[in-house]
């Protein structure tokens, strides 16, 4: 072989070796990750983010530092529109929306562009509680009141919580709830109390105390109902919406309406990723709801951590979308 040739096969040889280990190179090493939050900040899906911003990059390969940022608008279904259509779907972008946005488009909610079974649901690091409560100004004090005297609440917007509890249980149960809406944050509304704009709001009991533990132990602020899958133990004088259920199909239109609170917060990614990225987000999840750190730090911002793994989240909202058509059209028709 002449000493050419020679050269050419020593350098083939020499890249070839060279490969594999570029091949190996993490996609995420030297990179920053974006975490989009349909909401504004200061609320609680904020601080989940952020909470598991700072900490989940390390359990990613090529540990890449990972940015929040804020997208509210119509109770997260822009941030969830984004991630299913514009957003690169490569494992670089990742969100985390209202847990009743996944079936925003089950029942015709407007904006609601996208099919929550095709997301790569990652996971939620608790499951919840939905309470509404009054401010202690309120001339409501109890569900009872409800029935005859209005209650001002504030509202973030469809796909939330805020609007589509009160609105449904307003026009199943005749609640006289009146909705406040152009918040973009929970804390905008607890603002709004304080200044006498609205007198309550819907919302996760997780999001109320780590907000306003106080309010609660001093009577300022006071839960006149609470629903989810069950009942929180700590909640144990306080009714439970499906209890006030009138008839048979009232309460399976109920538990399809609560049914988010399974959901808690959850955090997914675009459509069609990888499978090995979808596998590493979820790992990489999976070991920061259990590092010490994340604990410890949830723990310092008052987080009730009561995690659930991205594939359990995606059995739950492919179940949801199994739910028989004529309860789907009277949940959608009511929170309209």
């Amino acid at each position: 072989m002449s000493a050419p040739l020679k050269g050419a096969a020593l350098a083939l040889a020499l890249a070839s070796l060279a490969a594999p280990a570029t091949a190996q190179t993490p996609f995420q090493a030297g990179k920053t990750m974006q975490l989009v939050v349909g909401f504004g900040t200061g609320g609680g899906y904020d601080l989940w983010a952020r909470t598991l911003a700072r900490h989940m990059g390390r359990f990613l390969p090529g540990n890449p530092n990972i940015v929040v940022q804020n997208m509210p608008g119509a109770g997260s279904y822009n941030a969830a529109n984004h991630l299913y259509a514009v957003a690169p779907k490569d494992g670089s972008v990742i969100g985390v929306i209202a847990r009743d946005a996944a079936v925003g488009p089950l029942t015709g909610a407007p904006g609601a562009r996208y099919d929550a079974t095709k997301f790569n649901w990652i996971g939620t690091p608790a499951t919840e509680h939905s309470v509404c409560v009054a401010y202690h100004t309120a001339r409501v004090k109890n569900v009872a009141d409800l029935q005859t005297t209005e209650l001002i609440l504030g509202d973030i917007g469809a796909g939330g919580a805020s609007r589509e509890y009160p609105l449904a249980l307003s026009r199943m149960l005749g609640m006289k709830f009146r909705l406040i809406s152009g918040f973009h944050a929970s804390t905008d509304i607890f603002l709004a109390m304080e200044r006498g704009e609205v007198e309550g709001m819907c919302e996760s009991y997780d999001s109320v105390k780590t907000r306003h533990a106080d309010w609660l132990a001093d009577g300022k602020l006071r839960v006149i109902l609470q629903g989810g899958e069950k009942p929180n133990g700590e909640l144990a004088s306080v009714p439970f919406v499906l209890d006030l259920a009138r008839t048979p199909e009232d309460r399976q239109a109920l538990t399809f309406l609560y049914s988010g609170m399974a959901i808690g917060r959850p955090f997914f990614a675009p459509p069609g990723l990888p499978p090995e990225r979808v596998r590493d987000l979820r790992e990489a999840f999976d070991k920061t709801m259990v590092d010490p750190g994340f604990a410890a730090d949830a723990l310092r911002q008052k987080l009730t951590l009561e995690p659930s793994g991205g594939a359990h989240l995606a059995e739950v909202i492919a179940a949801l979308y199994a739910t028989p058509k004529d309860v789907i059209e009277r949940v959608g028709a009511l929170i309209k």
